[in-house]
């Protein structure tokens, strides 16, 4: 039976194919159309999913949609007139695209398609929790999703066993925590939903000025982490910014204006709305641990790709283990609503043992043969040369090893955010050089934003505070103690963006001021080739660790196909570019 998932028209578009349980591909329309977050309908993403099942639309037995139109409807006409007249401008400009497209879906859906048979659509939330429990470990879980906004839940938790998903608990839109850190994220001069990841990497600068202010005159916080935002101080029911003039008294100025300097005044906010976004799921936590009397959790929603929260819950408990959707936002829930469709709609056994590896470590996207890529190469007069696997796996890690940066193009492309050393750029965590080097000269993108680590999993306890697997880079913890360098008296005094100066520790190019790295654990069962690239790089350094960014520059997607991955590696500083088993070398062009 083949069933695809779909998740579009608000941000992250995608399409997941689900064949008897089984994710045989899903993919976003960003990677295809090259338009960061894309929200359009995924016709490419849904022909790669396709063509990948080796089926046509006639063939599908069914359709998912990750939400339900009418509820969404519902809220937004219920908010403009509970605001009215406010929001008019806004109002005009949402509804003509709701009327003609997005409250018809089925009809949509099916046109598009170019598909006759049943369309089953779930709630925002059960897809979230669908594609955060179906391809976990556990038997059964609690589960906790947390986002922007669905249809009216911003956050919900539940249980779930078997092939059932109990929702039991909801909170109800304007209150939300994403829609509080996107407001943030928008004051402090950056994009809401796709700013987030640079606020959270701005935190660790600022200092946590602004929390009982937060928490005395914009988040009304209670001790099971249930809130309501003060709603004087936003614009996002009925305007077209997220915060309004009652904001900026209250923080002593209007917005950061985007690409001008960064001031101590938006560390401290970063800092602070960080700390309280981390007591909150905190609470939220503990409460549904109380609640649920589960040993397990399952994490979803865009909230969910907060590293520093995740570790924070996963350090302190109270439950035993917590497994997390990589594909946390809104893209997550084409891949949800395609296993809801399996396991409760029609109501298939789950077995937890074969879920184990149902997410096949989020390599679910395009990839490409040697035979395709040196064609590119050959049309395109590429000098590029061909090795066979361990001479390859040599080569690379004795690039890394000499400074160079590496772009490494491989396998099956990633689903999510993060880029897991199929589409990665590489270089060595040694070097105390390296994180102002890619930020500059490769990905062309703020200064203070810092570099993930991919270290082999049998070594993580070595370089970082942290025994569990975690590879998709969801989990933020601290360095090792014992690879920390001793910080001079004179540099421990130095405050915002010149906290970048100082060496912390033996990987300086992956470990924040702070202290901390958002991880990846690289096991040889999940990424065979990369695990031996890092063993490789070991063998030559003694080092683990090296640092992974996603292959892109600011402003675009990840790259998808050979021809992204060459464009890209000719507009930066790139040194080399790794494709399959070719190597091209930027100094022989």
């Amino acid at each position: 039976m083949n069933i695809l998932g779909i998740s579009a028209f608000y941000h992250d578009s995608a399409a997941c194919l689900v064949r008897d349980g089984e994710i045989v591909a899903a993919a976003q329309e960003e990677r295809f159309t090259r338009k960061k977050h894309d929200p359009s309908f995924p016709q490419n993403a849904v022909d790669y999913c396709l063509r990948e099942g080796g089926v046509s639309a006639a063939d599908l037995d069914l359709v998912g949609f990750y939400e339900k139109p009418f509820l969404k409807f519902e809220r937004l006409v219920q908010t403009y007139v509970a605001y009215a007249p406010r929001g008019m401008r806004s109002f005009l400009k949402a509804m003509p695209r709701m009327l003609k497209e997005k409250l018809f879906m089925r009809d949509l859906l099916k046109k598009r398609l170019g598909y006759a048979g049943e369309v089953v659509f779930t709630s925002h939330h059960e897809s979230h929790a669908a594609s955060a429990f179906y391809p976990s470990p556990f038997t059964e879980a609690a589960f906790l999703t947390m986002d922007g906004v669905g249809e009216w839940a911003t956050a919900t938790w539940g249980v779930a066993k078997g092939n059932e998903i109990d929702l039991r608990a909801e909170i109800h839109f304007p209150h939300s925590l994403g829609l509080l850190y996107s407001a943030f994220t928008y004051f402090t001069g950056f994009k809401v939903n796709s700013g987030e990841y640079k606020l959270m990497g701005l935190a660790p600068y600022g200092e946590p000025k602004y929390v009982d202010l937060i928490l005395d005159e914009v988040v009304d916080l209670k001790e099971d982490g249930s809130f309501r935002l003060n709603m004087k101080y936003f614009n996002y029911c009925a305007g077209l910014t997220m915060t309004n003039r009652r904001f900026d008294r209250l923080f002593g100025g209007p917005p950061r204006k985007p690409d001008t300097e960064i001031t101590p005044r938006e560390m401290d906010m970063a800092r602070s709305v960080q700390k309280v976004t981390e007591e909150i799921i905190t609470r939220m936590v503990r409460h549904v641990h109380r609640m649920t009397r589960q040993r397990y959790l399952c994490l979803a929603g865009g909230v969910a790709l907060n590293g520093v929260a995740n570790g924070k819950v996963l350090r302190e408990g109270p439950f035993e283990d917590v497994w997390i959707q990589p594909g946390a936002g809104d893209a997550g829930g084409a891949l949800g609503v395609a296993l809801f469709t399996w396991y409760r709609y029609l109501g298939n056994e789950r077995n937890a043992e074969t879920a184990v590896n149902l997410q096949k470590a989020s390599y679910l996207g395009p990839s490409f043969s040697d035979e395709t890529i040196e064609a590119f190469l050959r049309a395109n007069d590429v000098v590029y040369e061909r090795l066979e696997r361990e001479e390859l796996l040599d080569r690379v890690a004795d690039l890394i090893a000499q400074q160079k940066v590496v772009g490494w193009f491989q396998g099956k492309l990633e689903f999510g955010p993060r880029a897991l050393g199929s589409r990665s750029i590489l270089a060595d965590a040694r070097s105390a050089q390296m994180q102002s080097v890619l930020n500059l000269k490769i990905k062309f993108r703020e200064s203070f934003r810092p570099f993930a680590p991919s270290v082999l999993r049998e070594d993580v306890q070595e370089y970082f505070e942290l025994d569990h697997d975690s590879p998709y880079m969801l989990l933020v913890a601290p360095v090792a103690s014992g690879k920390l360098l001793a910080v001079e008296p004179t540099e421990k005094i130095l405050s915002g963006l010149d906290r970048l100066k100082v060496n912390r520790s033996e990987i300086p190019a992956v470990t924040h001021v702070d202290n901390s790295a958002r991880i990846q654990t690289v096991s040889s069962k999940d990424s065979p080739l990369y695990h031996d690239l890092i063993d490789a790089f070991k063998r030559r350094t003694g080092c683990s660790v090296i640092v992974n960014t996603s292959f892109n520059v600011r402003g675009e997607p990840i790259v998808c196909t050979p021809e992204d991955a060459y464009r890209c590696f000719m507009s930066t500083s790139m040194d080399s570019l790794v494709m399959g088993s070719f190597v091209i070398e930027k100094d022989k062009h």
